[in-house]
Formats: C-alpha cells, structure tokens, sequence
C-alpha cells in the first residue's frame, strides 16, 4: 500500500489538535506529517504519533517540498491565499473554512452523503459547516426514501465552535460565577455566554438572518443538489463547551409510517438512534462528545402538516462537524 504525506495547517488550534488526535486514532497510511501555523505558533513543539514534531511558519513556499493532501483548519483568509498554493503544486486541499464551500467549481462533501463528489475535485475539496455536517448525515437518507419539501432549523450550539476564545469565555463566566469575583473581558462574545443563550452566530446579513444560519441553508441546498429547497434557519450558541444540538423539522413530499422512518435512521451509516422517551432517553451532548457519529433522537411526527417529522439531532462538532469529516474525506482517497 502506498504511503502518503499530509500537511496540516492550523495545526494548533482547536480543530487542528482534534485532527491530530483523530489521525492518532485512525493509523491510517501516511509516512509524513507536516504542521503548520501561523508565525505566532511557529516553533511550538506538539507531540503527536509518538513523536515531536516542530510547527512551521505557514507562507507562500511551504508547499514547495510536494505534499499528497492538506487539511486546512485556520480560517477563511489562510484557506483563500494558501490554499490555491498547495492545490497549484499538486497537493489535494480539505479546507475546513467557509472560504471555498459555495464555488461551483469546489465539491462539498459529507462522506455518507455524497462521497461521489470527491472524485470532481480539481485540488479542493470543501469540508462543511459543522451544524450542516451533522444535519445532512440525518437527513439524507430520509430525503432518498421520501423527498424533502421543507426544512426549519434551530441549533443550539457549543463554544468550543467559537473557538478557544469562545471556551475561554465560558470557562470565565464560571469562575466569576463560582468565585464571585472580579470582572472579566469577553474574548470572542457580546455579551457572557455563561448562564446565557446568544441567537447570534457570526455576523448578522442585511436580511436580518446571521452569516450561519445562510451557511446552513446553503450548504444544505448545494449538498442535496436542491437549489429551490425550502429552508429557515435559527442558530443559537449556547452555555455548552461541546458537541452541538439541533431541533430539525422537515416535511416531505411523501408520506411514511414512523416505525419505517425510525428503523432507516438506525440502519443508515453514521447515525446512533437514542429514541426512548418512556424511559428519558434521547441524545445528550455528553452522549456525542469523543464520537465520530450523529445522535439522532425524540423522533416524532409534526401533526400540523401532512407529511412532517420533528427530530433532535446532536453530534461532536470538533470531531464530526470538522475534524473526523475532513478525515473521512481523505480515507476515501486513499483506502
């Protein structure tokens, strides 16, 4: 079997350490390991595959030396700049940002949606959203058994998607709760995300709708090939440190018994059904966090509509919703 090499951009941060520990878990056949960071990371040591490795400067030559695949994970601007770089000298490009997910030209992909969309990659590929990513793993083999008409989203979800700042925020609102101590500066926030609920995720569009919320509608309609789809969208981030949850309604074009629903959910790839309402059991994000699948729960029928479902839908967005999707992209190209 051939062995591969893979650059990592972003390495330091929190997504690109969950990607190092997913690599770590997943052995999968790639001989050398590059990090890269920006020039305020550069030179940290991060031991990982048993080894120290030195993170190097990101910059305009890094991909000079010939990489097989890049996983970026360092935002929208890195991925603009360098990432048609890497891809120029031939090395295929995961990119986690939002930078390149609506170009036509870029394949979108969620590997048990649409794996067949990795193959039109011309050295990008997009990695989704972190809430679309574990939306679309529910809803795609509903939408091939019964046609989606109309979806509403509401999310609920955790700060580490905010990044260590948005943990860092958290983290202090408690110790300033629990110590009734001094007061303390938001990192990333508007207002303390401790003891609070904040329905405003990225920046707010002219429409009165947030920069998330289109992403999800977007990305939802670009992934299911339905430009038309009806689709709303409400994102909330909450006092959670990790693993987002989702309420999903949808209507479809046809009908269908809810027992048949609920057993093609739990024989769909990727999904764990936790749907036990007599005995309290539905999904929980201590239930996702650490896992690579999407927990999909309280599945009920929506009575106000012909043909509608309501579902709660939760899943590890370092993992899922990043780093073990941009993973699974890459295992299909090589295993």
């Amino acid at each position: 079997m051939k062995e591969y090499s893979l650059a990592i951009v972003g390495a330091t941060g929190l997504v690109g350490r969950t990607i190092l520990e997913v690599l770590e878990e997943k052995k999968l056949p790639i001989s050398k390991y590059t990090l890269f960071a920006s020039s305020k990371s550069a030179g940290k040591i991060m031991h990982f595959m048993d080894s120290d490795y030195v993170v190097k400067e990101l910059n305009e030559n890094s991909f000079d030396e010939g990489f097989d695949f890049a996983i970026f994970s360092a935002g929208g601007d890195t991925s603009k700049k360098y990432a048609p770089i890497a891809a120029s000298k031939g090395t295929i490009v995961i990119d986690n940002s939002s930078a390149f997910r609506m170009d036509s030209n870029v394949p979108l992909v969620v590997p048990e949606v649409n794996p067949e969309e990795i193959e039109n990659n011309k050295g990008i590929i997009a990695n989704p959203n972190c809430s679309t990513i574990q939306a679309l793993v529910a809803l795609k083999p509903l939408d091939t058994a019964y046609t989606i008409k109309r979806i509403v989203y509401s999310t609920y979800q955790a700060v580490s998607g905010a990044g260590n700042k948005g943990v860092a925020d958290l983290d202090n609102g408690i110790f300033n709760y629990s110590n009734k101590c001094c007061d303390y500066a938001l990192q990333k926030f508007p207002y303390p995300i401790f003891n609070n609920c904040l329905p405003h995720i990225d920046v707010f569009l002219d429409n009165g709708y947030s920069k998330e919320e289109e992403k999800m509608i977007n990305e939802t309609r670009k992934i299911l090939k339905k430009p038309d789809l009806k689709i709303t969208a409400t994102t909330v981030r909450v006092p959670v440190f990790n693993s987002h949850s989702e309420a999903i309604n949808v209507e479809f074009e046809k009908d269908f018994k809810i027992e048949e629903l609920r057993d093609l959910l739990i024989h769909s790839s990727g999904i764990t059904v936790i749907d036990d309402p007599s005995n309290n059991k539905y999904p929980l994000c201590k239930d996702a966090t650490g896992s690579d699948n999407v927990y999909v729960g309280r599945i009920r029928r929506d009575y106000s509509v012909d043909s509608g479902i309501n579902l709660w839908v939760v899943a590890d967005n370092l993992r899922k919703g990043a780093a073990s999707n941009a993973i699974q992209i890459l295992e299909k190209m090589i295993i």
